[in-house]
């Protein structure tokens, strides 16, 4: 019978230890070589597996030497799979037929998104002593408008149909949320977090809003689902007003629209100073030229079309509150 020599790969975004029942079997059927002391090493011995400790530039020959007496060995292979080594020992046994067979052998593969620990430990690398002195020296504050840029970035990718420049993107404003993250474990300790945090606040609340996919609720219209969400989302959260949760550094018109859709529950109507054709309004081209004549028409005039939006969503605003004032009113009454 030809000899066997197994290349044992493993996760090493994975805890030490877990692995197939295949490779269980395979480290405590035959010897095991490794090219350095560690967490593995000390494992497998502790499950009873023999392992030996070879100096990694003799593990071709000791491999060989391995599988001739032992008829089958296993390498257990570094974090990084100990290609060079795989490449080396390929040859060694191509130039020899029959010397034995080579065998890759997956103890552990990597679960969906677990590269996302790789981002987290080089973020926490270069925020922490000895890295990065610019990353070291930002703060929540300093970095809120990076927040912002990137954010903006990412939709313009999208609006222009980039998928490439999308996945970038989103990198980038995946490295400002880690950074958040990562200077708020050096916050005081009542208002200290990690990035751990952020993920299970993150679960939690999707498993919440989402009873049909969680829970076994009925699905629903997908307007019966939107509406089951903005109860529960105000279960959670109590609001006093449909404005709150409405950042007001939004830009102008993103925040009109915001207000708009809230002012709608409650049938305030907007003041108009003039009728919009419907094909106007459902024309984006159209639309889109209305609007920036009329930005071209108020700079002409010396008006500043954004502060002149923002005064007629304030006032608006307004009316909104009043309006809530006197449902709450008329409630009590």
């Amino acid at each position: 019978m030809t000899a066997r020599i197994i290349l044992l790969v493993t996760s090493p975004r994975l805890p030490v230890g877990l692995l197939t029942a295949g490779a269980w079997d395979a480290v405590r059927a035959h010897p095991v070589l490794a090219g350095a002391e560690g967490e593995w090493t000390a494992a497998l011995r502790l499950c009873g597996a023999e392992v030996t400790v070879v100096d990694p530039h003799d593990a071709v020959e000791a491999l060989v030497a391995a599988a001739e007496t032992h008829g089958a060995v296993v390498w257990l292979a570094g974090p990084a799979g100990d290609q060079e080594m795989a490449r080396s020992l390929g040859l060694r046994l191509a130039r020899r037929p029959g010397l034995a067979d080579l065998e890759l052998l997956y103890g552990s593969w990597d679960p969906p998104g677990a590269r996302l620990l790789d981002a987290v430990a080089v973020i926490d690398r270069l925020a922490s002593p000895g890295g990065d002195p610019w990353k070291r020296a930002q703060t929540h504050q300093s970095l809120a408008r990076f927040l912002l840029e990137e954010a903006y970035e990412a939709y313009d990718a999208i609006v222009a149909g980039d998928s490439a420049a999308l996945r970038d993107e989103l990198g980038d404003v995946l490295l400002q949320v880690l950074l958040h993250a990562r200077f708020a474990e050096e916050a005081a300790e009542d208002e200290r977090w990690n990035v751990d945090d952020v993920a299970g606040g993150l679960v939690a609340k999707m498993i919440r809003r989402n009873p049909h996919v969680f829970a076994g609720a009925s699905a629903g219209t997908l307007d019966e689902i939107t509406e089951n969400w903005e109860r529960i989302k105000q279960e959670e959260k109590p609001r006093e007003s449909v404005l709150e949760g409405i950042s007001a550094t939004l830009p102008t018109l993103a925040y009109a629209g915001k207000v708009l859709e809230r002012s709608a529950r409650l049938g305030v109507p907007v003041p108009s100073s003039g009728q919009v054709e419907p094909e106007l309004a459902a024309d984006a081209d159209r639309l889109g030229g209305r609007l920036l004549a009329l930005v071209a028409a108020a700079r002409e005039h010396g008006v500043d079309a954004e502060a002149a939006l923002r005064a007629a969503l304030l006032a608006h605003t307004g009316r909104i509150r009043d309006a809530e004032q006197r449902a709450a009113g008329d409630r009590v009454g």
